[in-house]
């Protein structure tokens, strides 16, 4: 069994499409200032394993145990994929996620 302490940290994933991209770029800013976790870009286009528009947000073991919460009641409708970095790609993204909203088919191809 594995334990907590091989995370060193966590990504959440926003996603959004052209008729949310404020709405997300808006999200993604706020849990940046209140949190701390570090905003990456905007993509405007399917980056990675993911399957839609995302931004991405970086975050400690620590922040994420109040981002996680806070972005379960604030995203109003946005589809939120979340996972731990434990060195696994592969495993913390088809194991180990975590889903606000809907669940997505990923690309997991990118990782064999």
């Amino acid at each position: 069994m594995k334990h907590t302490d091989s995370i060193s940290g966590y990504h959440a994933h926003i996603y959004f499409d052209a008729a949310t991209v404020d709405q997300a770029r808006n999200l993604c800013q706020k849990a940046a200032e209140i949190f701390g976790a570090e905003m990456g870009r905007i993509h405007e286009k399917n980056v990675g394993p993911h399957p839609m528009w995302s931004c991405q947000l970086a975050a400690t073991p620590e922040q994420f145990a109040g981002l996680l919460p806070w972005l379960s009641l604030n995203r109003n409708g946005l589809i939120i994929f979340a996972h731990p970095e434990t060195g696994d790609e592969l495993a913390d993204h088809r194991d180990h996620g975590i889903w606000l909203g809907t669940g997505l088919e990923l690309d997991l191809s990118i990782f064999k």
